[in-house]
Protein backbone atom coordinates (compact mmCIF):
# COMPACT_ATOMS: atom_id res chain seq x y z
CA UNK A 1 0.00 0.00 0.00
CA UNK A 2 1.96 3.13 -0.83
CA UNK A 3 0.29 6.39 0.61
CA UNK A 4 1.44 10.14 0.03
CA UNK A 5 1.24 12.11 3.40
CA UNK A 6 0.51 15.95 2.91
CA UNK A 7 1.80 17.99 5.14
CA UNK A 8 2.68 21.67 5.84
CA UNK A 9 2.03 23.44 9.13
CA UNK A 10 3.06 22.72 12.63
CA UNK A 11 -0.15 20.79 13.90
CA UNK A 12 0.14 18.39 11.31
CA UNK A 13 3.42 17.63 12.04
CA UNK A 14 2.32 16.68 15.69
CA UNK A 15 -0.20 14.86 14.36
CA UNK A 16 1.54 12.43 11.45
CA UNK A 17 4.47 12.23 13.55
CA UNK A 18 1.97 9.90 15.65
CA UNK A 19 0.82 8.02 12.22
CA UNK A 20 4.26 7.83 10.63
CA UNK A 21 5.17 6.07 14.07
CA UNK A 22 2.73 3.83 13.97
CA UNK A 23 3.00 2.90 10.21
CA UNK A 24 6.43 2.08 11.05
CA UNK A 25 5.29 -0.45 13.86
CA UNK A 26 3.10 -1.85 11.55
CA UNK A 27 5.69 -2.74 9.29
CA UNK A 28 7.58 -4.50 11.68
CA UNK A 29 4.71 -6.76 12.46
CA UNK A 30 2.69 -6.93 9.26
CA UNK A 31 2.11 -9.06 5.74
CA UNK A 32 0.50 -5.76 4.62
CA UNK A 33 3.53 -3.54 3.92
CA UNK A 34 2.52 0.18 3.96
CA UNK A 35 5.33 2.48 2.15
CA UNK A 36 4.87 6.42 3.52
CA UNK A 37 6.04 9.23 1.88
CA UNK A 38 5.99 12.75 2.91
CA UNK A 39 5.20 15.75 0.94
CA UNK A 40 6.05 19.20 2.77
CA UNK A 41 4.33 21.72 1.23
CA UNK A 42 6.33 24.59 3.17
CA UNK A 43 3.19 26.32 4.32
CA UNK A 44 5.03 26.84 7.87
CA UNK A 45 8.67 27.34 6.89
CA UNK A 46 11.16 28.41 9.51
CA UNK A 47 12.96 26.50 12.17
CA UNK A 48 10.52 27.16 15.21
CA UNK A 49 7.68 26.39 12.92
CA UNK A 50 8.76 23.36 10.65
CA UNK A 51 12.13 21.65 10.97
CA UNK A 52 12.64 21.45 15.17
CA UNK A 53 9.02 19.31 14.90
CA UNK A 54 11.46 16.56 12.68
CA UNK A 55 14.16 16.45 14.50
CA UNK A 56 12.40 16.39 17.93
CA UNK A 57 9.40 13.91 17.21
CA UNK A 58 10.97 11.20 14.23
CA UNK A 59 9.06 12.39 11.83
CA UNK A 60 10.57 10.94 8.31
CA UNK A 61 12.21 13.21 5.99
CA UNK A 62 9.78 14.61 3.49
CA UNK A 63 10.26 13.01 -0.04
CA UNK A 64 9.13 16.87 -1.53
CA UNK A 65 9.90 19.84 0.32
CA UNK A 66 7.57 22.58 -2.58
CA UNK A 67 8.66 26.02 -0.35
CA UNK A 68 5.24 27.30 -1.00
CA UNK A 69 4.15 28.97 1.86
CA UNK A 70 0.41 29.73 2.31
CA UNK A 71 -0.84 29.77 -1.52
CA UNK A 72 -3.54 26.91 -1.80
CA UNK A 73 -3.62 27.03 -6.04
CA UNK A 74 0.33 27.15 -5.73
CA UNK A 75 0.41 24.12 -3.48
CA UNK A 76 -2.47 22.09 -5.68
CA UNK A 77 -0.12 22.71 -8.64
CA UNK A 78 2.82 21.68 -7.47
CA UNK A 79 1.31 18.55 -6.14
CA UNK A 80 -0.47 17.07 -8.85
CA UNK A 81 2.67 16.20 -11.00
CA UNK A 82 4.28 14.79 -8.01
CA UNK A 83 1.57 12.35 -6.73
CA UNK A 84 -0.34 11.57 -10.02
CA UNK A 85 -0.02 7.54 -10.13
CA UNK A 86 2.22 7.29 -7.54
CA UNK A 87 0.07 6.58 -4.50
CA UNK A 88 -3.23 4.40 -3.56
CA UNK A 89 -3.89 7.13 -1.24
CA UNK A 90 -3.34 10.86 -0.37
CA UNK A 91 -3.44 11.59 3.39
CA UNK A 92 -4.34 14.95 5.19
CA UNK A 93 -4.78 16.29 8.09
CA UNK A 94 -6.84 18.50 9.98
CA UNK A 95 -8.43 21.79 8.34
CA UNK A 96 -5.32 24.13 6.96
CA UNK A 97 -4.58 25.20 3.53
CA UNK A 98 -2.01 22.16 2.75
CA UNK A 99 -5.15 20.38 3.52
CA UNK A 100 -7.27 21.48 0.83
CA UNK A 101 -4.75 21.79 -1.58
CA UNK A 102 -3.91 18.25 -1.15
CA UNK A 103 -7.31 17.17 -1.01
CA UNK A 104 -7.57 19.14 -4.48
CA UNK A 105 -4.56 17.47 -5.65
CA UNK A 106 -5.96 13.71 -4.74
CA UNK A 107 -9.33 14.73 -6.85
CA UNK A 108 -7.76 15.75 -9.77
CA UNK A 109 -5.20 12.77 -9.73
CA UNK A 110 -8.51 10.27 -8.98
CA UNK A 111 -6.57 8.75 -5.65
CA UNK A 112 -8.57 7.91 -2.65
CA UNK A 113 -8.23 10.70 0.11
CA UNK A 114 -7.82 9.91 4.09
CA UNK A 115 -8.49 12.85 6.27
CA UNK A 116 -7.69 12.03 9.48
CA UNK A 117 -9.52 14.67 12.00
CA UNK A 118 -12.54 15.05 9.56
CA UNK A 119 -15.79 16.30 10.54
CA UNK A 120 -15.11 18.77 12.82
CA UNK A 121 -17.46 22.26 12.66
CA UNK A 122 -17.61 25.57 14.02
CA UNK A 123 -20.20 26.47 11.63
CA UNK A 124 -18.38 29.69 11.40
CA UNK A 125 -17.58 30.70 7.50
CA UNK A 126 -15.61 33.46 8.42
CA UNK A 127 -12.80 30.83 9.03
CA UNK A 128 -10.69 29.53 6.52
CA UNK A 129 -10.43 26.29 8.56
CA UNK A 130 -14.17 25.66 8.13
CA UNK A 131 -14.35 26.09 4.74
CA UNK A 132 -11.19 24.22 4.10
CA UNK A 133 -12.43 21.22 6.35
CA UNK A 134 -15.82 21.53 4.88
CA UNK A 135 -14.53 20.94 1.02
CA UNK A 136 -11.89 18.44 1.95
CA UNK A 137 -14.53 15.78 3.86
CA UNK A 138 -16.54 16.30 0.74
CA UNK A 139 -13.71 14.59 -1.16
CA UNK A 140 -12.54 12.12 1.11
CA UNK A 141 -12.89 8.41 0.41
CA UNK A 142 -12.19 7.67 4.14
CA UNK A 143 -12.96 9.81 7.16
CA UNK A 144 -11.19 9.41 10.61
CA UNK A 145 -13.20 11.69 13.26
CA UNK A 146 -11.82 12.41 16.68
CA UNK A 147 -15.14 12.96 18.31
CA UNK A 148 -19.05 11.24 18.03
CA UNK A 149 -19.92 14.97 17.39
CA UNK A 150 -17.14 15.10 14.16
CA UNK A 151 -19.20 11.72 12.68
CA UNK A 152 -22.54 13.24 13.57
CA UNK A 153 -21.60 16.44 11.87
CA UNK A 154 -20.39 14.20 8.77
CA UNK A 155 -24.16 12.54 8.83
CA UNK A 156 -26.22 16.02 8.67
CA UNK A 157 -24.14 16.72 5.80
CA UNK A 158 -25.07 13.74 4.41
CA UNK A 159 -21.43 11.65 4.56
CA UNK A 160 -21.97 8.15 6.28
CA UNK A 161 -19.70 5.91 4.39
CA UNK A 162 -16.15 5.52 5.23
CA UNK A 163 -17.00 7.34 8.38
CA UNK A 164 -15.32 5.92 11.31
CA UNK A 165 -14.90 7.64 14.83
CA UNK A 166 -10.90 6.74 16.27
CA UNK A 167 -9.76 8.69 18.80
CA UNK A 168 -7.87 11.66 18.60
CA UNK A 169 -4.17 11.24 17.27
CA UNK A 170 -3.14 14.49 19.08
CA UNK A 171 -3.95 12.00 22.52
CA UNK A 172 -1.93 9.76 21.42
CA UNK A 173 0.86 12.42 20.71
CA UNK A 174 0.38 13.84 24.08
CA UNK A 175 0.55 10.83 26.20
CA UNK A 176 3.91 9.57 23.81
CA UNK A 177 5.42 12.58 24.21
CA UNK A 178 4.84 13.97 27.85
CA UNK A 179 7.90 11.91 28.95
CA UNK A 180 9.89 13.18 26.79
CA UNK A 181 9.03 16.64 27.50
CA UNK A 182 9.27 16.17 31.19
CA UNK A 183 13.14 14.46 30.79
CA UNK A 184 14.37 16.91 27.87
CA UNK A 185 12.67 20.57 27.82
CA UNK A 186 14.46 23.17 29.84
CA UNK A 187 11.80 25.92 28.79
CA UNK A 188 10.91 26.52 33.09
CA UNK A 189 14.37 27.32 33.64
CA UNK A 190 15.78 28.89 30.62
CA UNK A 191 11.92 31.48 31.07
CA UNK A 192 12.99 31.17 35.16
CA UNK A 193 8.72 30.38 35.77
CA UNK A 194 7.63 28.10 38.30
CA UNK A 195 4.90 25.41 37.75
CA UNK A 196 1.40 26.98 38.12
CA UNK A 197 3.10 30.83 38.39
CA UNK A 198 2.16 31.80 35.13
CA UNK A 199 -0.73 31.60 32.62
CA UNK A 200 -0.12 30.56 28.94
CA UNK A 201 -1.33 32.67 26.10
CA UNK A 202 -1.14 31.67 22.28
CA UNK A 203 -2.59 34.02 19.83
CA UNK A 204 -2.03 33.25 15.62
CA UNK A 205 -5.96 32.84 13.80
CA UNK A 206 -6.11 35.15 11.02
CA UNK A 207 -9.39 36.01 12.04
CA UNK A 208 -7.82 37.58 15.33
CA UNK A 209 -4.83 38.75 13.80
CA UNK A 210 -6.17 40.12 10.74
CA UNK A 211 -8.43 42.72 13.29
CA UNK A 212 -6.37 45.16 15.40
CA UNK A 213 -9.53 45.88 17.56
CA UNK A 214 -10.17 42.03 18.36
CA UNK A 215 -5.84 42.00 18.90
CA UNK A 216 -5.99 44.98 20.71
CA UNK A 217 -9.05 43.90 22.80
CA UNK A 218 -7.17 40.58 23.99
CA UNK A 219 -3.84 42.67 24.90
CA UNK A 220 -6.18 45.35 26.81
CA UNK A 221 -7.55 42.57 29.03
CA UNK A 222 -3.71 40.98 29.58
CA UNK A 223 -2.56 44.86 30.61
CA UNK A 224 -5.04 44.37 33.82
CA UNK A 225 -3.74 40.50 34.70
CA UNK A 226 -1.43 40.37 37.73
CA UNK A 227 0.24 36.74 36.77
CA UNK A 228 3.13 36.52 34.13
CA UNK A 229 2.06 35.36 30.91
CA UNK A 230 4.31 33.29 28.28
CA UNK A 231 3.14 34.04 24.49
CA UNK A 232 5.12 32.23 22.29
CA UNK A 233 4.09 34.44 19.35
CA UNK A 234 3.45 33.09 15.87
CA UNK A 235 5.60 34.92 13.27
CA UNK A 236 1.90 36.52 11.65
CA UNK A 237 1.11 37.70 15.11
CA UNK A 238 4.29 39.44 16.10
CA UNK A 239 4.42 41.28 12.13
CA UNK A 240 1.22 42.67 13.05
CA UNK A 241 1.94 44.12 16.75
CA UNK A 242 5.32 45.38 15.18
CA UNK A 243 3.38 47.21 12.20
CA UNK A 244 0.90 49.21 14.91
CA UNK A 245 1.89 51.47 17.05
CA UNK A 246 -1.18 50.95 19.25
CA UNK A 247 -0.90 47.17 19.47
CA UNK A 248 3.07 47.84 20.26
CA UNK A 249 2.52 50.39 23.33
CA UNK A 250 -0.17 48.05 24.82
CA UNK A 251 2.77 44.65 24.94
CA UNK A 252 4.94 47.83 26.56
CA UNK A 253 2.75 48.93 28.83
CA UNK A 254 2.63 45.15 30.22
CA UNK A 255 5.86 44.53 31.67
CA UNK A 256 4.29 40.64 33.06
CA UNK A 257 3.76 40.21 29.34
CA UNK A 258 6.88 38.13 28.28
CA UNK A 259 7.15 37.33 24.59
CA UNK A 260 8.84 33.86 23.28
CA UNK A 261 9.76 33.27 19.87
CA UNK A 262 7.98 30.16 18.82
CA UNK A 263 8.67 27.11 20.90
CA UNK A 264 8.99 23.25 19.93
CA UNK A 265 6.39 20.54 20.69
CA UNK A 266 8.35 19.70 23.77
CA UNK A 267 8.51 23.13 25.32
CA UNK A 268 4.88 23.59 24.22
CA UNK A 269 4.03 20.53 25.65
CA UNK A 270 5.74 21.12 29.09
CA UNK A 271 4.58 24.74 28.96
CA UNK A 272 0.85 23.64 29.28
CA UNK A 273 1.10 21.01 31.54
CA UNK A 274 2.42 23.80 34.46
CA UNK A 275 0.57 26.74 33.62
CA UNK A 276 -2.18 27.90 35.86
CA UNK A 277 -4.61 29.10 33.11
CA UNK A 278 -4.36 29.12 28.84
CA UNK A 279 -5.51 31.21 27.37
CA UNK A 280 -5.84 30.57 23.26
CA UNK A 281 -7.45 31.30 19.92
CA UNK A 282 -5.66 27.79 18.42
CA UNK A 283 -8.42 24.51 18.20
CA UNK A 284 -5.43 22.08 18.99
CA UNK A 285 -4.33 23.69 22.28
CA UNK A 286 -8.12 23.69 23.58
CA UNK A 287 -7.95 20.02 23.61
CA UNK A 288 -3.89 19.61 24.71
CA UNK A 289 -4.95 21.55 27.83
CA UNK A 290 -7.64 19.09 28.73
CA UNK A 291 -5.19 16.38 28.20
CA UNK A 292 -2.61 18.28 31.30
CA UNK A 293 -6.19 19.00 33.15
CA UNK A 294 -5.15 22.67 32.49
CA UNK A 295 -8.02 25.14 32.41
CA UNK A 296 -8.32 26.66 29.01
CA UNK A 297 -10.11 30.30 27.96
CA UNK A 298 -11.14 30.01 24.68
CA UNK A 299 -10.42 33.59 23.21
CA UNK A 300 -12.55 32.96 20.13
CA UNK A 301 -16.93 33.02 19.32
CA UNK A 302 -16.69 29.43 19.06
CA UNK A 303 -15.25 25.93 19.32
CA UNK A 304 -14.75 22.46 17.08
CA UNK A 305 -14.00 21.06 20.63
CA UNK A 306 -18.06 21.39 22.27
CA UNK A 307 -16.63 18.69 24.82
CA UNK A 308 -14.35 20.75 26.60
CA UNK A 309 -17.29 23.28 27.04
CA UNK A 310 -19.83 20.90 28.08
CA UNK A 311 -17.16 18.71 30.44
CA UNK A 312 -16.26 22.47 32.45
CA UNK A 313 -12.83 22.40 31.39
CA UNK A 314 -12.97 25.59 28.18
CA UNK A 315 -15.06 28.96 28.45
CA UNK A 316 -15.88 30.54 25.36
CA UNK A 317 -15.22 34.01 25.53
CA UNK A 318 -14.08 35.83 22.42
CA UNK A 319 -12.40 38.37 22.17
CA UNK A 320 -14.28 41.12 24.09
CA UNK A 321 -11.80 42.31 27.24
CA UNK A 322 -14.12 42.50 30.07
CA UNK A 323 -15.48 39.03 29.26
CA UNK A 324 -11.64 37.47 29.08
CA UNK A 325 -10.98 39.52 32.29
CA UNK A 326 -14.40 37.66 34.10
CA UNK A 327 -13.68 34.31 33.14
CA UNK A 328 -10.01 34.56 34.07
CA UNK A 329 -11.31 36.15 37.78
CA UNK A 330 -14.15 33.46 37.97
CA UNK A 331 -12.59 29.88 36.60
CA UNK A 332 -15.24 27.27 35.93
CA UNK A 333 -14.93 24.42 37.87
CA UNK A 334 -14.23 21.30 35.72
CA UNK A 335 -16.92 18.19 35.65
CA UNK A 336 -16.14 15.52 33.75
CA UNK A 337 -13.59 13.45 31.88
CA UNK A 338 -13.86 13.28 28.16
CA UNK A 339 -14.04 9.95 26.88
CA UNK A 340 -14.26 10.28 23.52
CA UNK A 341 -10.71 10.96 22.51
CA UNK A 342 -9.91 7.32 22.91
CA UNK A 343 -7.16 6.11 25.30
CA UNK A 344 -4.06 6.93 22.90
CA UNK A 345 -5.00 4.04 19.98
CA UNK A 346 -6.24 6.14 17.48
CA UNK A 347 -2.83 5.71 14.90
CA UNK A 348 -3.46 2.14 15.76
CA UNK A 349 -7.04 2.22 14.75
CA UNK A 350 -6.15 4.52 11.35
CA UNK A 351 -4.41 2.15 9.83
CA UNK A 352 -6.13 -0.82 11.31
CA UNK A 353 -8.80 0.42 9.20
CA UNK A 354 -6.99 0.45 6.60
CA UNK A 355 -5.67 -2.82 6.09
CA UNK A 356 -8.79 -4.04 6.74
CA UNK A 357 -10.18 -1.82 3.22
CA UNK A 358 -6.72 -3.33 1.16
CA UNK A 359 -8.87 -6.50 1.52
Amino acid sequence: MRIITIIGARPQFVKAAIVSRYIRLHNDNSSIHIEEKILHTGQHYDYNMSQVFFEQMGIPTPTWHLGCTNDIACMRDAIIPLIDGQADYIMVYGDTNSTLAGALAAEACNIPLIHIEAGLRSYNMEMAEEYNRIETDKRAALLFCPTYTAVENLRKEGITQGVYHVGDVMYDATLYFAQQADNRSTILHQLNISPKQYYLATIHRAQTTDNINRLSNILSAFLQVQMPIILPLHPRTRKVIEQSDTLTRLVQDTPHLHIIDSVSYLDMLLLEKHAALILTDSGGVQKEAYFHHTPCITMRDETEWIETISAGWNTIVGTDTVRILHAIQHPKQPQNEITEYGCGKAAANIIQILCQNEY
